[in-house]
């Protein structure tokens, strides 16, 4: 609480004429900037120098001071910087007896909050009614040769589809779009297309494959008892998949006879020795067209080439020998602990397996790196679950002690994210196979998401190929996901800006790498403030609902996050076999919320859980 001696109207008002001085000088110093923004754009543009000026300061005592006196505390000013400090200013005046400051053309306190639901509509489209937050929805590869897959994401209340170019091509690309476009929309407006440029993503490189196995298990009891014996379909050449009433956890095995496989009877029993020696017997259940189904009390594990002795139980019947055929190499990983050395190598040939007492070594498929690593900066992988320290780096390996990974180590593979967020890497993020995407993207789609921006030149930069493609109305959204972008966010902005359609995407998940999760929360907020003071639409990305969308069922912890969401202009859902569950349950937390917050402010709707106080038996809801 302030002292009371520090009260003084004259004296407040003095602070705040002298921050309001501060903003508008920071206004005439980015003219040129503001200038050359979109004309739709330019007093939000002002509006975001002004934000970011004020908050270049620290207020607290001076917000202190405004609330103490009953006056407004800046405290949401993020729409409307200067109409703020002008309605405070014309308050203080009435107090002082002296005369308002001049009056400057600046947005209004309600026309902000109308500047910026009018380019979310002219981005993401208008939003269904009874929600003011859209869904996007990242299509699945499926969703390229199934239309109904499509249309039922929109039923459920789909209202952007999102398409990552970094998987499938670009003919499937077109048939999503396609099949989005033909979907008849749930809430009145048609689904739009956002299309997600791959940009230059750092990924590990490939590994050997491993041997051709497959493990057919037995599952038993705590007591070692069977409860589930092993499944083992036997194919014949030629047949793909076992019948559909055998697929549930039955392992499908190749076998290179025909005849023996039409052989086989119910009762048959098939002797094997496995990968590791072991004797085992596996019984014949069922037989099926090209195919037969046999069980085992004990787990095998099954190589190429192993011999499948049968033992016909026709009395008299001699043995009966096939061969397994080619299996699938097994996907190979690196088993990574913390103190293991990992080097990042320039060489992208398949890295063998770890020897005893070596260092694991993995290919990183960004060259740019090696000339931009330095000792003693961190680099994560495979989206945080292990982190390093740069021991050396040369021109082609970056060497690193692993200081954090979970007890028992992780596993690390080949086509996993590396982030590097002390490393300030000189490259663009549109890739020559983003320029080549570019022309589908510009064609097809809505909306284009450009991954991992880091400067202003790179938003000039995919302004220019658009203008080149003519598609320079095509809505731009920054995806924020590494600390550069972060820390050059107003900048960011204020180039983006030159395009009338405009939005950032909080990039959740490589965020939280760049610049630790102790500050994702933190991080995130500041954005959605800085993006509600140029006006322009947030969509809050990365693992919402994620469990729900994957496994059917929801966390917790992230049903709330989805409610936290609200306040971004559209939430971003991640591809699972249970998405349309994900998006009713999204729409359903959304409707809700929208009636309690607007951004940072409480909607004080009337709430019915405790019924009316003047009827004490009144129905709570």
């Amino acid at each position: 609480m302030p002292d009371p001696g520090e009260l003084d109207p004259a004296a407040v008002e003095a602070s705040v004429r002298e921050l309001r001085e501060v903003i508008l000088a920071a206004e005439a110093a980015r003219a040129g900037e503001i200038a050359a923004t979109h004309p739709e754009h330019r007093r939000s543009a002002a509006n975001l120098v002004h934000y970011v000026a004020l908050r270049a300061r620290d207020i607290r005592d001076l917000q202190g001071r405004l609330a103490a006196m009953g006056l407004s505390s800046l405290g949401r000013s993020e729409g409307s910087v200067l109409g703020a400090i002008d309605a405070v200013l014309g308050a203080l005046a009435g107090l002082t007896g002296s005369a308002p400051p001049p009056a400057v053309e600046a947005v209004g306190l309600e026309e902000g909050r109308e500047l910026l639901g009018r380019n979310a509509d002219a981005l993401l489209g208008p939003a269904p009614a009874g929600r003011s937050t859209r869904i996007m929805v990242t299509l699945p590869a499926e969703a390229a040769d199934d239309a109904g897959l499509v249309a039922g994401m929109a039923a459920a209340g789909m209202d952007l589809a999102r398409v990552n170019c970094a998987h499938d091509a670009a003919g499937a690309w077109e048939r999503m779009a396609a099949h989005v476009r033909a979907a008849p929309p749930a809430g009145g407006a048609p689904c739009r297309v956002a299309m997600d440029l791959a940009g230059p993503k750092l990924r590990t490189g490939p590994l050997e494959p491993g041997p051709r196995v497959v493990r057919a298990r037995a599952r038993k009891d705590d007591l070692g008892r069977t409860v589930r014996p092993a499944r083992i379909a036997l194919l014949a050449p030629g047949v793909a998949a076992p019948p559909a009433a055998w697929t549930d956890d039955a392992v499908a095995l190749p076998v290179d006879d025909a005849g023996w496989v039409a052989r086989r009877r119910a009762g048959d029993r098939i002797r094997v020795r496995d990968a590791r020696g072991r004797r085992r017997r596996w019984t014949v259940e069922a037989t099926g067209d090209g195919a037969c189904l046999a069980t085992s009390g004990r787990t095998s594990y099954v190589t190429t080439g192993m011999a499948l002795t049968a033992v016909p139980g026709a009395p008299g019947a001699g043995p009966d020998t096939a061969l397994v055929g080619g299996l699938p190499e097994v996907e190979r990983a690196h088993r990574v602990a913390r103190g293991d050395a990992l080097v990042l190598t320039r060489s992208l040939a398949p890295a063998p397996a770890t020897a005893a007492g070596e260092p694991h070594r993995i290919g990183c498929t960004l060259p740019e790196a090696f000339g931009a690593v330095r000792s003693g900066e961190r680099v994560w992988l495979d989206d945080g679950k292990l982190g390093g320290v740069v021991e050396r780096a040369d021109a082609d390996e970056i060497e690193l002690t692993v200081t954090d990974a979970p007890p028992g180590g992780a596993r690390l593979r080949a086509g996993k994210g590396i982030n590097l967020p002390d490393t300030r890497l000189r490259l663009g993020a549109v890739t020559d196979k983003d320029l080549d995407d570019l022309r589908t993207v510009a064609r097809h789609a809505d909306v284009v998401d450009v991954s991992f921006v880091r400067r202003p030149e790179d938003v000039a930069r995919l302004q220019a190929e658009l203008a080149a493609l003519g598609a320079s109305d095509l809505g731009v959204v920054l995806k924020i996901e590494n600390a550069a972008a972060f820390e050059a966010l107003p900048r960011l902005l204020l180039q983006a800006m030159r395009s009338r359609r405009v939005g950032v995407m909080i990039a959740r998940g490589d965020l939280a790498v760049e610049v630790g999760f102790e500050r994702l929360a933190e991080v995130q907020e500041e954005i959605m403030w800085l993006c509600e003071a140029a006006h322009l639409p947030v969509i809050w990305a990365t693992q919402v609902l994620d469990r729900l969308a994957k496994t059917g069922q929801p966390s917790r912890a992230e049903v709330t996050d989805a409610a936290m969401a609200q306040r971004a202009e559209c939430v971003m859902l991640n591809k699972g076999p249970h998405i349309e569950d994900a998006i009713g349950a999204l729409d359903s937390i959304l409707r809700r919320m929208g009636g309690h917050h607007d951004k940072k402010r409480s909607l004080l709707r009337r709430l019915r859980a405790w019924g009316d106080p003047a009827d004490a038996g009144g129905d709570a809801r």
